[in-house]
C-alpha cells in the first residue's frame, strides 16, 4: 500500500446515490475510488486488492458495516487500513464499532468538509508509517 501514487479509497454502501455522491467527491480531491454496494462484494474487493481506506455504511441489508469490519479485522492476510463506518442514526452504537475494529465514525447527511479532513489525516497516518 505505501508505493501508491494516489491513494485508494473503498465507498460501501447499498444505495447507489450514496456510492455515486462519494464517489464524485472523493475522486474530485484526487482520490482513487472503488465502491461496493454490498458487505460481501466488500470483503471481496478488500481481500483481492486491499484499499487504503474503507468508508462504509453501518446499516446494509445482507451483512451490515459492523460485521465486515470484525471480518476484515479478523482476517490476519489483510493489511490494516482505517475504516471510517457511516451512519445516519443517532443512537449508533460507538462502542460495538470500535470493538469490532472500526476507527470513527461520520455521521449522516455527511459534511464533506468534515469528512475530507478526516480522511486525509488518517491517510496522513498511512503515509507517515509508509516513509517516516
Amino acid at each position: 500500500m505505501c508505493a501508491s501514487p494516489a491513494f485508494r479509497i473503498l465507498v460501501v454502501d447499498d444505495l447507489s446515490d450514496n456510492l455515486f455522491l462519494l464517489q464524485t467527491v472523493l475522486e474530485a480531491e484526487g482520490y482513487e475510488v472503488d465502491t461496493a454496494d454490498n458487505g460481501s462484494l466488500a470483503l471481496v474487493k478488500v481481500e483481492t486488492l486491499p484499499p487504503d481506506l474503507i468508508l462504509m455504511d453501518v446499516m446494509m441489508p445482507d451483512m451490515n458495516g459492523y460485521e465486515v469490519t470484525r471480518r476484515i479485522r479478523q482476517n490476519q492476510s489483510i493489511p490494516f487500513m482505517p475504516i471510517l463506518l457511516v451512519t445516519a442514526y443517532e443512537d449508533v452504537n460507538a462502542i460495538k464499532g470500535l470493538a469490532v475494529g472500526a476507527n470513527d465514525f461520520i455521521r449522516k447527511p455527511i459534511e464533506f468538509d468534515l469528512l475530507l479532513a478526516r480522511i486525509a489525516e488518517f491517510l496522513q497516518f498511512t503515509r507517515n508509517a509508509c516513509f517516516p
